[in-house]
């Protein structure tokens, strides 16, 4: 199937710090796509890959499963390192999920972790029916574009494949075992308002990691997908502070963006 307009991946060749950015489940690189040229605008080598089964139709999700989604970033990961000297792993929603398992699993090759939203749990009900439900109903209601800016649109599927969420469930409950193992710095900003992801799965990531170095930001004006929300301005700034915080060969523009 061709990728739909808007949702190709994106890549940027810039200098020795590299930054891997991970969109959300059913959704596309188009949430993330201006922060990630936000960042190759500021010369770092920013990859933001399609993960599988997305950007294309929900029927192409259905047959794919979480290994298939962390091996695609782990793959651009491996590629980053091999051609930059830090490494920093971003993600929103599912993926900051998938962003904490690469810092959980990588260890020293990644210089930190930045996180937007970061699901941890599939909640209620739905979480305890998907085991049999999926056998019964192939879709549920979509989750893209909860976003409080008017005009603003999240190019993601309008039907969740259940197969596909049974499959993120299953990713959740393993990751939050590995948890702790992630110990590089960690900058999580979360929205109090957000439709998507309550802010439980934040205060669950925030007290299992193992991090010393742990800033937190509120995004006061944004829904879930904030990236493309009011607060978009200040996620890059942030992220981009603290890439230049933690690698100072980013140059004096990176500790100085965000005030």
């Amino acid at each position: 199937m061709p990728v739909l307009p808007g949702a190709e991946p994106y890549r940027h060749e810039g200098g020795e710090v590299g930054v891997l950015l991970c969109h959300g489940f059913t959704g596309s690189p188009q949430s993330l796509r201006p922060w990630a040229e936000y960042l190759a605008g500021r010369g770092l080598s920013v990859s933001l890959p399609l993960l599988p089964g997305h950007g294309t139709r929900w029927q192409d999700l259905q047959i794919t499963g979480w290994q298939d989604w962390y091996a695609e970033v782990d793959r651009e990961l491996r590629a980053l390192r091999e051609r930059c000297a830090h490494v920093f792993v971003a993600g929103l929603s599912m993926g900051g999920a998938l962003a904490l398992r690469l810092a959980a699993r990588h260890g020293d090759d990644i210089a930190g972790v930045i996180v937007v939203n970061p699901a941890n749990k599939v909640h209620g009900l739905a979480a305890h029916a998907l085991p049999v439900a999926r056998h019964f109903l192939r879709t549920s209601r979509g989750i893209a574009s909860d976003i409080a800016k008017e005009g603003a649109a999240e190019l993601g599927y309008d039907r969740v494949p259940l197969d596909a969420a049974h499959s993120l469930r299953i990713f959740f409950r393993l990751l939050d075992g590995e948890l702790p193992q992630v110990t590089q710095p960690l900058l999580l900003m979360r929205s109090p308002r957000d439709h998507v992801v309550p802010p439980a799965d934040s205060a669950r990531v925030l007290g299992r990691v193992s991090s010393v170095d742990v800033t937190e930001v509120l995004l006061e004006h944004s829904y879930h997908v904030a990236t493309l929300d009011h607060d978009a301005d200040r996620i890059f700034e942030e992220s981009h502070a603290f890439i230049g915080r933690l690698a100072p060969s980013v140059g004096k523009e990176g500790t100085s963006a965000g005030g």
